[in-house]
């Protein structure tokens, strides 16, 4: 059988002795988790799956789609005796949601939340040539309130709810690192001063010790700098690029640079190397534009879920990763709005090498609008942690050009400040805090804060082309289209003051051939979608077209967001089919969207 996900996953800083744990685990289902009571821990687990895809998933081979409230894995590996003299770090990329990790029967590791990766030091319990027994505990309560983005908390789909995701969902791997070693990168792009800045931690600072790092391009070695690495906990250097041999990252000549890192000890020897890559690449604000490396660029972005049919949030393959990235540029899209989940790295490694923007977000879907009971996703500490966690692990990625910690929340519905308000307050300042180089949305759609965002925005589903256009017409008038909400639709943002503007939720045209062929005109429990569906695919077009032309006429609007990329189980509104088929003729809807936006034409 061929291993699973076998690429590295975290391809911006790579180390070449590496082992992917993805395949056949043991595993268990433990509905009331109470497992560690019964002593699961100590004992051989009575299932098997396919690591890394959640154990709803078909892929998983268990394909279990009822409540679980914990699940536990069980696998024993033997560490790489050629490892000797180094530690083996164990990685999870993500699971979901409260993971406890032992190896050898010790606790190694606790983490909470289902979208950011984490990872164990396993010196004190496995050196190399040893035996390691790895077993996990995931518990994911889908009752209460939690970071979970579109998963259903029902036990069947709705509306634009999907099948849950539990566990293990990204790749599982050991990694060998020397006792002091590099820690992962921050690399700032420096437009204007032709140079990227460098943050580089190590595990500890040694005397004598330097970190050097070196810059390449097709041509070969661009530039060198060295540190030392015994006085700063992140020792900082600069690599700065001569004026030939700069070369801008953009959509339409995506060029990355490749960065060797190296620790060098008080002797002269390299203890540590890692490869990374960067691209030289500027996000500015100027008045109500969002300009990339200076000039105009209309962000024509698409709703991005992330789901598919067999594997759920998880991708099935590499190239199905490639494919999605691939399927929205032939549409005419040059970017996506990551929705309602934490992307894996391997997605924006693709990004960044085919110059396809992206806005990251996180999966927080349901905060506060009123959920029966409201215990569908409550903010809390943990969101502002695991947030700050996927920040810095993208932080690098040239890809990313904006921020959006929350969606669609009413913070600002009442009268009084809530929990709700001070938690995305405080993911602002902290997304600030983590990464001054990008705007931050506080929270897209719906509720803003002034001044506390950097960009304003609005979701709107009108259908009628006509009636789209006059909704959006406002913007030249400093009266942009709000959402509105609370006793009598009153606003439910602060007044709005000049920041740049864009609807990134609209269209969500739905359609499906065969179900309108059998008559079907209205939400079902297997068909949902916004508004009116079309008559006819001809319908379609005429309606995407107009409300296209709405936004690209309009000279202050940087940009829009389509929804959505594809289908996804019974939300049938993408511009492709779940199964990535073909659902419509694409070159229309390229043609529609690839003329000359009003906002380009400014350069």
């Amino acid at each position: 059988m061929t291993q699973p996900r076998a690429e590295y996953p975290r391809p911006q800083f790579v180390r070449n002795e590496w082992v992917n744990l993805n395949g056949e685990w043991q595993f268990e289902i433990d509905r009331s988790d109470s497992g560690l009571e019964r002593g699961v821990r100590e004992r051989e687990l009575a299932q098997k799956i396919t690591v890394p895809f959640a154990p709803e998933s078909q892929l998983s081979g268990v394909e279990d789609v009822d409540f679980m409230e914990a699940v536990w894995y069980r696998t024993t590996v033997t560490i790489p005796q050629e490892w000797e003299g180094k530690e083996a770090v164990l990685h999870f990329q993500a699971v979901d949601h409260d993971a406890t990790v032992w190896v050898n029967g010790t606790e190694v590791v606790r983490h909470r939340g289902g979208f950011t990766p984490f990872s164990a030091n396993l010196s004190k319990v496995a050196k190399p040539g040893d035996e390691a027994t790895i077993v996990v505990r995931a518990r994911d309560t889908h009752k209460g309130p939690q970071a979970r983005g579109k998963q259903s908390q029902l036990y069947f789909n709705h509306a634009c709810l999907y099948t849950r995701t539990t566990g293990i969902w990204q790749t599982v791997w050991l990694e060998a690192v020397p006792t002091v070693h590099l820690k992962r990168p921050r690399i700032t792009p420096d437009v204007a001063g032709s140079s990227f800045h460098l943050a580089v931690p190590v595990s500890a600072n040694k005397p004598g010790h330097k970190i050097r790092a070196t810059l390449k391009d097709a041509d070969g070695e661009v530039t060198t700098a060295e540190v030392r690495a015994d006085l700063d906990f992140a020792p900082r250097l600069t690599l700065q690029v001569p004026a030939d041999r700069v070369r801008l990252w953009d959509t339409t000549d995506p060029h990355l640079y490749d960065v060797l890192l190296e620790l060098i000890d008080a002797d002269g020897n390299v203890i540590d190397t890692a490869d990374s890559y960067a691209g030289l690449r500027s996000i500015s604000v100027n008045g109500q534009a969002i300009l990339i490396n200076g000039k105009h660029v209309f962000q024509r972005l698409v709703l991005d879920q992330g789901y598919w049919p067999e594997s759920l949030m998880t991708a099935p393959t590499e190239e199905a990763l490639i494919k999605d990235i691939e399927l929205s540029i032939a549409a005419g899209f040059n970017g996506a709005r990551l929705h309602q989940k934490v992307f894996e790295e391997r997605f924006l490694y693709h990004a960044d090498r085919l110059g396809y923007l992206v806005w990251g977000e996180f999966g927080d879907w349901g905060s506060g609008v009123g959920h029966t009971g409201d215990d569908n996703q409550q903010p809390t500490a943990s969101y502002v942690a695991q947030w700050l966690e996927a920040v810095e692990r993208d932080y690098s990625h040239p890809s990313i050009v904006g921020w959006c910690p929350l969606n669609e929340t009413h913070q600002l519905l009442h009268d009084r400040i809530t929990q709700l308000d001070d938690v995305t307050r405080a993911m602002f300042l902290a997304t600030k805090a983590a990464d001054s180089t990008r705007p931050v949305l506080d929270s897209s759609g719906y509720s803003h804060r002034v001044p506390e965002t950097d960009v304003w925005d609005s979701h709107n589903y009108t259908q009628d082309p006509a009636e789209f256009a006059q909704e959006m017409a406002g913007l030249k008038d400093g009266t942009p289209y709000g959402n509105l909400g609370g006793p009598e639709g009153r606003p439910i943002s602060q007044a709005y003051n000049g920041l740049p503007y864009f609807c990134s939720e609209f269209g969500g045209i739905w359609w499906h051939a065969e179900k309108a062929a059998a008559g079907k005109s209205g939400n079902s429990e297997d068909s949902w979608g916004y508004g009116q569906r079309v008559a006819d695919e001809e319908d379609f077009y005429v309606r995407f077209t107009g409300l296209v032309d709405a936004l690209l006429d309009d000279p202050l609007m940087f940009g829009y967001c389509y929804t959505q990329l594809t289908d996804v189980f019974q939300e049938e509104n993408g511009i492709y089919n779940f199964d990535r088929s073909s659902k419509l003729d694409v070159p229309r809807i390229q043609a529609a969207q690839t003329r000359p936006a009003a906002y380009e034409k400014k350069d």
